[in-house]
């Protein structure tokens, strides 16, 4: 079973499903459904339609460069049919989507940081702004009280018995 890629938004196109486009020079196009079909027709550039795959990895929303991605790549060769390497990539295919998810989480996380930390600076800044809207409860609360400490070294067992 062959599984084959929309031309347009790159997601998977099972058998039996899709529409498939031949150019006048023999060239095929494979489209998932008639939007990214009627899209093509538009002569749209994929990579300037945001809901696509070319888009999110051009804006670097999606991860491009990673070895997982390498299992996944089509290959043309046909290779000999070994069942020890066939056991073993069974075996390892878990562990790779393991592997491939939490990197995929900590890209995400990766991409989340700039935008929390102005959104916190945003917040402080408003607050400094409207300090005098709040309650003077609320604001003697917020703020811890500064009392000077003073601090005493702990004594040891010795300096107890001398004294």
């Amino acid at each position: 079973m062959r599984l084959e890629k929309c031309w347009f938004c790159s997601s998977t196109i099972y058998p039996g499903h899709g529409i498939q486009f031949v150019r006048n020079d023999a060239k095929i196009f494979r489209f998932c459904r008639s939007k990214c079909h009627k899209n093509f027709k538009m002569k749209r550039n994929p990579r300037k339609v945001k809901w696509t795959k070319a888009y999110r990895r051009l804006h670097g929303k999606d991860m491009t460069q990673d070895s997982t991605f390498e299992l996944e790549r089509k290959r043309n060769q046909p290779e000999r049919y070994d069942r020890n390497m066939a056991e073993q990539t069974l075996k390892a295919i878990p562990l790779i989507t393991k592997i491939r998810h939490h990197r995929l989480q900590k890209h995400i996380a990766d991409r989340h940081k700039p935008g929390k930390k102005k959104e916190l600076e945003r917040d402080n800044k408003e607050l400094e702004q409207d300090i005098n809207m709040l309650p003077k409860k609320v604001i003697s609360k917020a703020e811890p009280l500064k009392m000077k400490v003073q601090v005493v070294p702990p004594q040891t067992q010795e300096n107890l018995m001398e004294e």
